[in-house]
């Protein structure tokens, strides 16, 4: 019996997140790693190949912060919801094993470092990484309760970290900055909506408005629309050879690439169902880090 007790209690504590993984769902660890992915990435399209890796690496780090700043915010404000989804559940504030007031302390702490190292390359990464951090947090947030047009307000903050990481390099607003923000914008609109129509259950649940147009279920709205986005990055694909950032190979890859995005999304009007919304979901997360490396090398 001594023994049977000994080994359900470690099997019971085993289950219990350690400290490093509960600060790692507060900042949302993977989504906080593919923002600052992306800003690195797009300040190494910029650079060119002109690159100091310290340099990158208070990028890096400095958009980490910022991230989890506005993921903590949001796991704040959220944890009320949190609790009645399957999926967030057990986050470290609505498991109750942090505190609101923990939360806020390392929101505030982040935001400040954060937004000190982005200061070191220009006013304007320092700005940017501030708008994001508001417009995420305190706009986005509260809104995926009011109506659908938060996915909309909400690829802002999701598309600034690529507009940040050229300006970090160039010191200013550039084509290639705007480029790179339109094309991470429209990308997140299939990617969002392939979420939401899979986890529409959990989302209604708790009273938040992901799918377009107001949609009451998982219907064809989402594929529909998802394909018409996924086309805009066609000409989008085209625009950083059009303003010469890039080589005549990554426009005509890019544009390719955008099409093969569609066609998931064709797909998953057509059949919508959860294996057409998985595809859907998963030729996003191909589609962004094959484009930049893309614009890098072509």
């Amino acid at each position: 019996m001594k023994k049977q007790t000994t080994t359900y209690s470690t099997v019971q504590k085993s289950t219990v997140p350690t400290k490093w993984q509960d600060f790692a769902a507060l900042v949302k660890f993977r989504l906080n790693i593919t923002v600052v992915f992306s800003s690195v990435m797009a300040y190494l399209i910029a650079a060119n190949g002109v690159v100091e890796w310290s340099v990158v690496a208070i990028l890096a780090l400095g958009g980490f912060f910022i991230t989890g700043a506005a993921n903590t915010i949001n796991e704040v404000l959220e944890a009320d919801f949190d609790v009645m989804m399957k999926r967030t559940e057990n986050r470290p504030i609505a498991a109750g094993r942090m505190t609101r007031e923990e939360g806020i302390l390392w929101a505030g702490m982040m935001s400040l470092m954060g937004i000190t190292l982005m200061s070191c390359f220009n006013i304007w990464a320092a700005m940017f990484s501030i708008i994001s951090l508001i417009t995420y947090a305190f706009i986005y947030t509260p809104l995926k309760r009011v109506s659908p047009i938060a996915v909309t307000v909400g690829a802002v903050p999701g598309a600034l970290p690529m507009l940040i990481g050229v300006v970090a390099y160039e010191g200013e607003v550039t084509a290639l900055a705007l480029v790179l923000f339109a094309i991470q914008f429209v990308w997140q609109f299939p990617h969002f909506w392939a979420i939401g129509w899979l986890g529409n259950e959990d989302y209604s649940r708790a009273g938040f408005k992901l799918l377009p147009f107001g949609s009451k279920g998982p219907d064809r709205k989402a594929g529909w629309l998802s394909m018409w986005y996924a086309l805009i990055l066609v000409p989008l694909g085209v625009l950083p050879y059009y303003i010469g950032e890039s080589g005549i190979i990554s426009a005509i890859i890019l544009p390719i690439l955008a099409v093969i995005y569609a066609w998931y999304g064709w797909n998953f009007y057509q059949k919508n169902d959860r294996e057409s919304a998985l595809a859907t979901m998963f030729s996003s997360f191909a589609y962004l880090p094959v484009a930049l490396f893309v614009l890098l090398f072509f």
